[in-house]
């Protein structure tokens, strides 16, 4: 499963994720260089691709949205992101849960609201999907 391939179907690559990441941040770079830390988090990006688990939620993210997209009368009535859809909200927990805990988790919710870089243009379970991979991953390069 290549996650990778998954995201820039969808029009994301590296660099979106990295842009994405860092236009909320507000932290102290603790003696190190803006460059540095983007290049550690294209880094971590990178290893949590790799893991199967995230590589399986942002295929079924990506599955999701073409059921989403493909319904033309049914449950969604064709919106963008319908407020009584909660499991795009699922899976962004998951991710941002199981690549950083509680920290990633809270640090989603600040990702999901803002919408930042490339969030902003993705169907509902890839931007959930996606904000999640990035809040997780901001959140793990500063507790290293």
């Amino acid at each position: 499963m290549d996650a990778m391939r998954i995201l820039r179907e969808s029009g994301v690559d590296l660099d979106s994720l990295v842009e994405a990441g860092f236009a909320l941040y507000v932290g102290d770079a603790k003696g190190k260089t803006l460059l540095s830390l983007k290049k550690r988090y294209r880094t971590l990006l990178q290893k949590h691709l790799s893991d199967q688990n995230v590589a399986l939620l942002i295929s079924a993210a990506s599955h999701l949205d073409s059921l989403v997209e493909s319904e033309s009368k049914g449950i969604f009535q064709k919106s963008k992101d319908p407020a009584a859809l909660v499991a795009d909200e699922l899976i962004g927990m998951s991710i941002a849960e199981y690549l950083a805990g509680k920290k990633g988790l809270f640090n989603y919710t600040r990702y999901d609201k803002e919408k930042p870089g490339i969030l902003s243009d993705l169907p509902p379970f890839m931007d959930d999907a996606v904000g999640a991979l990035v809040a997780a991953t901001m959140t793990r390069l500063f507790e290293e």
